[in-house]
Order: C-alpha cells, then sequence, then structure tokens
C-alpha cells in the first residue's frame, strides 16, 4: 500500500513537472498539491522526495501568481534542506538556486544577486566550474546582475561561463547552447558570438 502511494505521489509531481515546463503554471499547482500531501503522509516531512516537491511547488505558485504564498514555501523549502541535508548538499544548493531565481523574477535583485552568487561560488567549489549544475548557477547570477543593471558585470559572467562550458563541452552541446541563448535572449552577447 505504501508503495502505490509513492508511486501515485511521484505520478503527481511528474505531471505537475511537465504542465510547469508547457507554461501551465496554474494546473502544475494542484498536482504539486497533491504529490506533497501524498509524500508527507507516506514519507515524512523530511524524506528527499517530500523536500523535492514542497521546491516545486513553491516554485510553481510563484510562477501561478501566488507569489507569497510560493516564497514563503521556497524560503522555508531552502532552511528544511539546510536543516535535514546540510548547506552543501547539491539538494541545498538547487533549493538555494531557486530561491534565487524566484527572488530575480520578484524584482529582489539584491537578494538575488548575494543568493544567485553563494550558490554559484558553492557549486564551483563542490562540482567544478564546468558541471552542468555550476553553469546554471553561473548563467542564474550573470541574470542577476542584469536584472539589477549591472549589465557589464552581467555581460563578463555570461562570457565567462559560456567559454568555459565550450572549452569543457564543445560549442554545439546543449549547456552552451543554453548559455548561448539566454545570452542573445537578454541581449548580453550578440548574435554573432
Amino acid at each position: 500500500m505504501r508503495r502505490l502511494h509513492v508511486e501515485e505521489s511521484a505520478a503527481r509531481n511528474d505531471e505537475g513537472v511537465a504542465l510547469f515546463a508547457a507554461g501551465r503554471y496554474r494546473e502544475a499547482v494542484p498536482q504539486f498539491e497533491q504529490a506533497l500531501a501524498g509524500c508527507r503522509a507516506v514519507l515524512g516531512p523530511d524524506h528527499a522526495a517530500t523536500l523535492t516537491v514542497a521546491g516545486n511547488l513553491g516554485v510553481a505558485q510563484v510562477a501561478a501568481g501566488q507569489r507569497r504564498r510560493g516564497l514563503k514555501l521556497v524560503v522555508d523549502n531552502l532552511a528544511d534542506r539546510i536543516r535535514v541535508l546540510g548547506d552543501d548538499h547539491p539538494d541545498t544548493m538547487t533549493a538555494r538556486d531557486a530561491l534565487a531565481a524566484v527572488h530575480r523574477t520578484q524584482g529582489n535583485v539584491d537578494d538575488a544577486v548575494a543568493m544567485s552568487g553563494k550558490v554559484a561560488l558553492q557549486r564551483a567549489r563542490k562540482l567544478g566550474p564546468t558541471h552542468p549544475d555550476t553553469l546554471t548557477s553561473r548563467m542564474g547570477l550573470a541574470l542577476a546582475h542584469a536584472a539589477a543593471g549591472d549589465v557589464s558585470s552581467a555581460h563578463r559572467l555570461l562570457v565567462a561561463a559560456l567559454s568555459d562550458a565550450e572549452e569543457a563541452y564543445g560549442a554545439r552541446h546543449s549547456y552552451t547552447a543554453m548559455l548561448l541563448e539566454c545570452g542573445h535572449a537578454w541581449g548580453l552577447i550578440g548574435t554573432g558570438a
């Protein structure tokens, strides 16, 4: 019976992820809510799967316009991960990166820059500068600087990450393409780069 509940919660989380990826944030929220209720009931509040679903729900709530509830859940999720997993655990760094992105999208640019900087340094130290998660954090840091109006720093940070990605993975790899696309979208890198 327990396995059935866990599988049902995992399926709801997966459906929420798919809806979120499709930009259907309001529809993703109830999927994540049901998955979180199932995870808490069967696995407990501190289980890794419960923490993952709680983070997903918080981000989805922010994207769906439930900013206050979502931000509180993302902040609480980061605190829970620090308490349960430790500050340098990869899942904790993922939660910190998510909170930095929420701050950036909500206009809290000073918090976004500080938090993005911390997680980019943590990931570079723990995973290396060209690990996919580190490249994602470095991109987030560049975007935080751009959102704060520091386009020069944003450009410099993104170009450095792009250079490292090209050297490590090649010019046509998905990580390199992600950074390049981000640079174009934000106007930080010209189309000829």
